[in-house]
């Protein structure tokens, strides 16, 4: 049976407030650009010219719509940034060992116990079947 190296795990875990901050970038950075190409878009194919295709009023929408999205994510990021902050500034709220380090119940618990096959099942419904055929049984006569 196999059972995880916890201390091992323990070493690979990225902390919580790193991924806020690369999401954070990531989310900053996509809202600048969308809402940046959506101005360029406008600026360049419909202040000032006449029959402009729909899917430049499509195309800028959907950049529009990309930067807002990207805004109120941001915004949440912010917002769960302080929240995990005011976790780890009080020890006694709840789950606040959980929050920093899941494995970390896990990494302190206690070894397992020798195991007791005295009830376990066969691994197999035929095994030990066929032990009995190599025994003489009485035939009886008719």
């Amino acid at each position: 049976m196999y059972l995880p190296d916890f201390d091992k795990l323990e070493r690979k875990e990225t902390p919580p407030e790193q991924h806020l901050k690369m999401n954070t970038i990531l989310s900053v950075m996509t809202a600048v650009v969308s809402l940046t190409l959506a101005i360029l878009l406008h600026r360049f194919f419909v202040v000032g010219k006449q029959n402009t295709p729909p899917l430049i009023y499509v195309t800028a929408g959907f950049l529009t719509a990309m930067f807002f999205w990207q805004a109120q994510t941001t915004w949440r990021n912010l917002q769960l940034k302080k929240q995990l902050a005011q976790r780890k500034g009080n020890p006694k709220s709840e789950n606040a060992a959980s929050i920093t380090n899941p494995l970390n119940k896990a990494a302190k618990a206690k070894e397992l116990h020798e195991p007791d096959f005295n009830d376990a099942v066969q691994h197999s419904v035929v095994e030990n079947t066929t032990k009995r055929l190599s025994e003489k049984v009485p035939r009886k006569s008719r």
